[in-house]
């Protein structure tokens, strides 16, 4: 619980203003007549309305369906979502990754945009993640994956929106929206994978048949020589896995060669889904 004095409630609206603060803010005075501001409503308190004082920006280029260019430098990553990637020089164009990018450019012709951060503003490329709004107040990474142009992609801590994000993906799934009608995006079985076809994002399906735990990673092993890596840092946001052993699953996110055979990082249990 947040309480602040009299003293501080000019600074405690600015701040929260600047922040995006999403709760309520009540204003209450004590017996002694002081004036206080609180997170947490109390007896006689009054719920104030925060006017959010936003900053726009133009966007100067669009490299993607999931990557813009600001005017003054900046590089975004739209954050809990991925596009297919579109050709450049070191990879090829993917299926709906032409689509996406020209449907982002649509959405940004004479607009201007403001961001919304998470936990982590930057990536280990430098991009600064985000959520991006247009000035009429349309959630581009939102709408991106409700139209079926992008697919969800968590990586924790940054959850914002997530709960809204998986919803719109179940639908745009379920109508066989964008990228979900393409042959490239249907599920593959663990035992199909190969050099190959093993490129670009995957969804892979497979039965656990057991769990092996390092220092570092716990392993799904499953069939056809493919497992699944989740770090131990992301452990905490997954339920008992031991009691997936047995189970077919769904897994979804990037494969890479291991050893003898293939592996995917998954990072939350929304790249995951329990099939049997």
């Amino acid at each position: 619980m947040l309480i602040i004095s009299k003293n501080w409630h000019l600074y405690l609206l600015l701040l929260f203003s600047q922040l995006g603060f999403a709760g309520e803010i009540y204003k209450w005075t004590d017996i002694k007549g002081r004036l206080h501001y609180s997170d947490t409503k109390h007896v006689n308190a009054t719920e104030l309305k925060l006017i959010q004082d936003f900053s726009f920006y133009q966007v100067k280029k669009v490299y993607d369906g999931d990557t813009v260019l600001l005017n003054d430098g900046r590089k975004i990553r739209l954050l809990g979502i991925n596009t297919p990637e579109v050709e450049h020089s070191n990879q090829a164009a993917q299926a709906g990754g032409g689509v996406a990018r020209q449907r982002l450019q649509q959405q940004l012709v004479n607009a201007r945009v403001r961001l919304e951060f998470d936990q982590q503003k930057q990536d280990k490329y430098k991009r600064h993640l985000a959520h991006v709004f247009t000035e009429q107040g349309v959630h581009l990474n939102l709408q991106l994956v409700r139209l079926g142009y992008a697919a969800t992609s968590t990586y924790p801590p940054n959850l914002k929106y997530l709960p809204e994000l998986l919803a719109a993906q179940q639908i745009a799934e379920t109508k066989r929206l964008g990228i979900w009608q393409y042959s490239e995006y249907a599920p593959k079985l663990s035992n199909e994978l190969n050099k190959n076809n093993k490129q670009g994002w995957q969804r892979i399906i497979g039965r656990v048949l057991r769990i092996k735990k390092t220092p570092k990673s716990c392993y799904l092993k499953m069939t056809g020589n493919f497992d699944v890596r989740i770090k131990i840092e992301h452990k905490q946001y997954f339920a008992d896995l031991v009691s997936l052993i047995g189970k077919k699953i769904e897994v979804r996110g990037w494969v890479k060669k291991y050893k003898n055979g293939y592996s995917m990082l998954v990072k939350h249990p929304s790249a995951m889904k329990i099939l049997d």
